[in-house]
């Protein structure tokens, strides 16, 4: 790791103001506490406001930051493979901001840096297109899902069978080549999952108040969580 790259790291371990010995911070970055001596060193040498001394600790004081988007370049690669992911099997608003993030990333960061980035032989590619109306039913449960809103669904099960159903959407889920829903289905006054590509329209229907019963975390501790099939039903 380069040097540059692990003081980054090192003010963001000591972002928190809490109390930090030297052999934590050695653990967490993998290198001796000799190395930390020194780094903590030139970080204050730097100006950077690090207080405490060898053999008690070390802390940042409040009101310090670093500039927005100090990426290493194994950060950089990694946000550019995610946003071109994204912008393959991701709605029409999520590979919108996977468009901007790129630009902004690219427009701050180091030449040399982008120049590797750009050299990137990465392609994302998918087995079927992402059709256009799957791209608007993600944007419109992910948007409900932030809000929170109740959506009506118009949903065919495997076998063709259609039921219109109103719904709280909980959570997506993003398995390699198919989109589901987690979501409160008022109609059967239970948890379900519903795939992406089988829902014919989503309609938001304005918001509702969560019930503790009826989240996610309570989806994750419920027995359909262990052995709910894929399809809605």
């Amino acid at each position: 790791m380069r040097r540059a790259d692990r003081l980054f790291r090192l003010i963001d371990r000591l972002r928190p103001g809490k109390l930090t010995t030297a052999r934590e911070l050695a653990e967490a970055m993998e290198v001796s506490e000799r190395t930390i001596y020194r780094d903590i060193a030139h970080l204050q040498g730097s100006g950077v406001p690090v207080e405490g001394e060898a053999g008690l600790g070390y802390m940042m004081r409040d009101g310090y930051d670093l500039p927005p988007l100090m990426f290493t370049e194994e950060e950089i690669i990694a946000l550019s493979v995610g946003a071109r992911m994204v912008q393959t099997w991701g709605g029409t608003s999520m590979a919108r901001g996977a468009q901007q993030a790129l630009e902004k990333i690219t427009g701050v960061i180091p030449e040399a840096t982008r120049d590797k980035a750009d050299r990137l032989q990465f392609k994302a590619w998918a087995s079927r297109p992402m059709d256009a109306q799957t791209r608007i039913t993600i944007d419109t449960v992910e948007a409900a899902i932030r809000a929170p809103e109740r959506v009506m669904l118009d949903y065919a099960d495997e076998k063709g069978a259609r039921t219109e159903r109103p719904i709280r959407p909980l959570g997506l889920w993003f398995w390699g080549a198919v989109w589901t829903l987690v979501a409160w289905c008022e109609l059967r006054k239970d948890f379900r999952m519903f795939r992406l590509d089988r829902i014919q329209t989503a309609t938001a229907l304005g918001p509702y108040v969560p019930e503790a019963s009826q989240t996610l975390d309570a989806f994750y501790e419920s027995e359909e969580f262990r052995g709910r099939p894929l399809d809605g039903g």
